[in-house]
């Protein structure tokens, strides 16, 4: 959901150019078939975070469908790796890398995105990472990730305004989405609270924490 209005979202939004006809046609196909992928103002800013940061290599957490990494892929010119604890959604992810031409940039793992990291990644080192996994396990992905991170990294975590539950009580609309709300809140003041990150949360898409590391 998006936090602001929607006469705003939908002004922002008609400034979307698109990477290409095959990335429109996957996002529509994604959003027919209810597969949550990055909102078009959420792509724009990653896409514009990546004109400025010019990353090397990228950790994604949560690959879904591959929307979003090929969009990284495409835009960034850049290594990619991306975890996904559903094998179905990796064999789609698989498929459609392959259609947008950007396979040969991204390398693809299998299972909960902590252990991956610790088991499979150790020793290598990136310069930028998306966290758009399980909203409940951010704080144990978010400390997984810095322990393959470059100092000046950049991290940016999606959907943490939760549909503003995060915010506000009133936002809350199901008693079953409150664990995921506070476990969020928590997040946000840990990240706020770290003595070797600077992380300000920005009211974009379904919000977004994002977050340079310093000194680590």
């Amino acid at each position: 959901m998006n936090i602001t209005p929607q006469p705003v979202e939908e002004y922002i939004n008609g400034f979307y150019k698109p990477l290409g006809e095959g990335f429109v046609k996957l996002r529509e196909k994604a959003e027919n078939d209810g597969v949550p992928i990055i909102l078009l103002s959420t792509e724009m800013f990653l896409l514009n975070m990546i004109n400025i940061k010019k990353p090397k290599h990228i950790l994604e957490l949560g690959t879904a469908v591959g929307y979003s990494t090929a969009c990284f892929a495409k835009k960034g010119n850049c290594n990619v790796t991306s975890i996904e604890l559903d094998e179905e959604m990796l064999e789609k992810a698989t498929f459609n890398l392959t259609e947008l031409n950007v396979a040969e940039r991204v390398k693809l793992f299998h299972g909960d995105a902590e252990e991956v990291i610790r088991k499979e990644l150790s020793g290598q080192k990136f310069d930028f990472v998306f966290i758009d996994a399980a909203k409940s396990h951010y704080r144990r992905f978010f400390d997984a990730a810095v322990e393959v991170c470059e100092n000046e990294a950049l991290i940016i975590s999606d959907d943490v305004l939760l549909k503003g539950g995060t915010a506000s009580d009133c936002y809350i609309k199901s008693r079953r989405h409150r664990t995921n709300i506070r476990n969020m809140r928590e997040y946000l003041e840990y990240l706020t609270s770290l003595s070797y990150a600077e992380t300000s949360i920005v009211p974009v898409g379904a919000g977004l924490a994002v977050t340079v590391l310093r000194g680590i």
